[in-house]
């Protein structure tokens, strides 16, 4: 079993950059791929990006491909998602998530609580 914990969210203006981080409990954080998903308000969850066990594949939804990079660091048990050029749009509440596989569409098992990020106009 693994507890996820983000951080890194806020209020930031269009344009502006962010980097979320989701820290893992346990030893066994190598052995998970990780995956950043976001919901904004009377939405359902989407998918954001996810990232393989030892992080060379990585899979990103169209609507943030090119602004945001997911990357993992497995000695600190850490997993971050840097959003570049954030849009009004990109508000929500970010969870970072672990499971077997990456994918866009795979299934995660355990997941955070959440980082609100707020995008102004």
């Amino acid at each position: 079993q693994v507890q996820l914990v983000e951080s890194g969210g806020g209020l930031v203006q269009a344009g502006d950059s962010l980097r979320l981080s989701c820290a893992a409990s346990g030893r066994t954080f190598s052995s998970y791929a990780m995956g950043w998903f976001r919901q904004a308000p009377e939405k359902e969850r989407e998918f954001v990006a996810t990232i393989s066990k030892s992080g060379p594949i990585t899979y990103y939804a169209d609507s943030v491909k090119g602004r945001f990079i997911i990357s993992r660091d497995n000695a600190k048990n850490t997993v971050y998602l840097q959003m570049n050029s954030l849009k009004p749009e990109d508000t929500a509440v970010y969870y970072c998530a672990a499971g077997k596989v990456a994918g866009p569409f795979s299934e995660f098992d355990y997941w955070g609580q959440g980082t609100q990020v707020t995008v102004s106009s």
